[in-house]
C-alpha cells in the first residue's frame, strides 16, 4: 500500500494538470516511451554537468584555501 502512494498522488496530479476535454490527437504508446527517455536523458545530461561543475568548484575551493593559484599548479607538473 506505501508503494503505491506516490504513483497515486502523481496520477491525481497528472488528473488535474491534464484535464480531459475534447482530446482530437491520438497519442501512441510509444509517445509516453519517448517522453520517459527524453525525461531520463535530461537527468542523466544534469547529472554529468553538475559533476564537472562541483569537480572544478572543489579543485577552484581548495586551490583558494590553500592560497595556491592556477599557475603554481602548472609549475609543479613541468
Amino acid at each position: 500500500m506505501r508503494a503505491e502512494l506516490p504513483f497515486l498522488g502523481l496520477m491525481a496530479l497528472v488528473a488535474i494538470a491534464f484535464p480531459l476535454s475534447d482530446a482530437r490527437a491520438y497519442l501512441d504508446p510509444g509517445t509516453g516511451s519517448f517522453i520517459l527517455q527524453m525525461l531520463l536523458g535530461g537527468i542523466a545530461g544534469m547529472a554529468v554537468v553538475g559533476k564537472l561543475y562541483w569537480t572544478k568548484l572543489k579543485l577552484a575551493l581548495s586551490r583558494a584555501l590553500s592560497g595556491r593559484s592556477a599557475s603554481d599548479d602548472a609549475e609543479n607538473h613541468e
